[in-house]
């Protein structure tokens, strides 16, 4: 089969397409990929930056969608299924490994572009507003960065669980056009955006961007609100003044969606079944961006650099 190689720590340019045995593990779903989703933890990965940090070389990728044509018995899964899968690791390849309690059926109505797009940013999402922020109905959701894959997702989530406005924060207004057909009630540009919405007047913002803007988005918060901390793609982590936390009673909250999933065999199953009719409504539909071939997954990977990217990044075999 062929697959993307990280042989060395020297950047996406690096990587390479290579022509390995195909996998097998009889504990484990086999997976004809038909997309795979590329994330920032990848780009990371390319320089040996994240946390996970595979021996070299190694068939990197997180997330796929495709066809199923090996499965444990027991596991619920047929030959022939359409699946959405965390592989963690060799998703980048024309066949993938997952475990079978990390493998989804796909409904009909979702295309494996958007089923590699789904598990890790609306599992996250769902974490963070749900069982990390606690969501309730009728509440103000702002969501930073709300182009991107996680944004979207975030819009979405909110408007499926009940939020009464959700309002996207981007940087040009293209993006803006992609929050609102994401379902954004409201979208205001990143500069000045605490004077577009007002101090004090949402209940939960939803931040994956973090860097200069992280004060403005305290001072957004109501009595009780909640600042959801999902990453840092401006680049900086910003620090908490906690005096800011006394004021309107607020709190920033850690949300670390992979470590606390992973260690918990069937937990981002039961997220799965708590989305999975919001999927099939069309609630929640991926925003798939750009798509790219295997043998471009060099080009895929520096687009996620410039911020620029909108939606998901898809290679497809």
């Amino acid at each position: 089969m062929r697959a993307i190689h990280i042989s060395s720590l020297d950047g996406p340019e690096a990587v390479e397409v290579v022509d390995l045995p195909d996998p097998a593990n009889d504990s484990l779903v086999t997976i004809e990929v038909k997309a795979a989703g590329v994330a920032f933890p990848e780009l990371l990965q390319t320089r040996g930056l994240y946390q996970l940090k595979p021996d070299l070389p190694f068939v990197p990728g997180a997330e796929v969608a495709g066809v199923v044509t090996a499965a444990p018995e027991g596991s619920g899964l047929s030959v022939g299924d359409r699946v959405a899968a965390l592989t963690l690791l060799g998703g980048f390849a024309e066949r993938a490994l997952a475990r079978p309690d990390l493998t989804f059926v796909l409904p009909d109505e979702v295309s494996f572009e958007e089923g590699a797009s789904f598990t890790f940013n609306y599992a996250t999402v769902y974490f963070a507003l749900i069982e990390r922020g606690h969501l309730t109905e009728g509440e103000t959701v702002l969501v930073h960065g709300a182009a991107g894959g996680i944004g979207t997702a975030a819009i979405q989530l909110a408007k499926a669980f009940g939020a009464g406005k959700v309002i996207g924060v981007v940087s040009t207004e293209a993006k803006g056009e992609i929050a609102r057909a994401a379902g954004a009630d409201e979208v205001v540009m990143a500069d000045g955006f605490l004077e577009a919405v007002g101090k004090a007047s949402v209940d939960i913002v939803v931040d994956p961007v973090g860097g200069d803007r992280f004060t403005d988005s305290l001072r957004s918060l109501r009595e009780h609100g909640r600042l959801l901390v999902i990453g840092f793609t401006a680049g900086s982590i910003p620090e908490v003044k906690v005096n800011r936390l006394l004021l309107n009673n607020i709190s920033v909250v850690g949300v670390g969606w992979g470590a606390y999933a992973m260690s918990r065999e069937g937990h981002v199953g039961t997220e799965w079944e708590a989305m999975l009719p919001h999927l099939r409504s069309g609630a929640l539909r991926p925003v798939v961006g750009a798509t790219h071939r295997l043998e471009d997954a060099a080009q895929a990977l520096t687009s996620l650099e410039g911020r620029t990217v909108t939606g998901k990044v898809v290679l497809v075999p």
